[in-house]
């Protein structure tokens, strides 16, 4: 199975100037774990996730004055739609993160989480027999 059949479309995009809180409010209501930060700036994009913001609320700072574009990873690891999902598990695993941007002709398609792909994985291994 591909990370295509695996991904999320639903995604949130969210600007370096937006509030955590506000970020964790549109996560909230899209129901996501993560959100793609474009920073026009930096000429480039990154991710925020759920962990970030439990990060920065851990350390008792301050979630409606905290920037998001203190609190994204730049330095991401981007899947493609064609590949496998033992490919992007592999990825997360040895990266230590839960989700991926999917990139298709450079521009973002999807995010890929470690629930997508156990969505994907729990039917098929519950039909092997005992």
């Amino acid at each position: 199975m591909l990370v295509r059949d695996a991904m999320s479309t639903v995604v949130l995009t969210i600007g370096p100037t937006h509030t955590l809180r506000q970020a964790a409010a549109l996560m909230a209501a899209r129901k996501v774990g993560a959100a793609i930060v474009h920073d026009p700036d930096a000429g480039g994009i990154g991710i925020l996730t759920e962990r970030d913001i439990l990060i920065s609320v851990g350390r008792g700072q301050d979630p409606d004055t905290e920037l998001v574009h203190a609190h994204t990873t730049t330095d991401v690891v981007f899947a493609t739609p064609a590949w496998t999902l033992e490919e992007a598990a592999g990825a997360m695993a040895h990266g230590g993160f839960r989700h991926l941007i999917v990139l298709d002709r450079d521009e973002p398609a999807g995010v890929v989480s470690v629930r997508d792909i156990i969505r994907c994985w729990a039917p098929a291994r519950q039909q092997v027999p005992a």
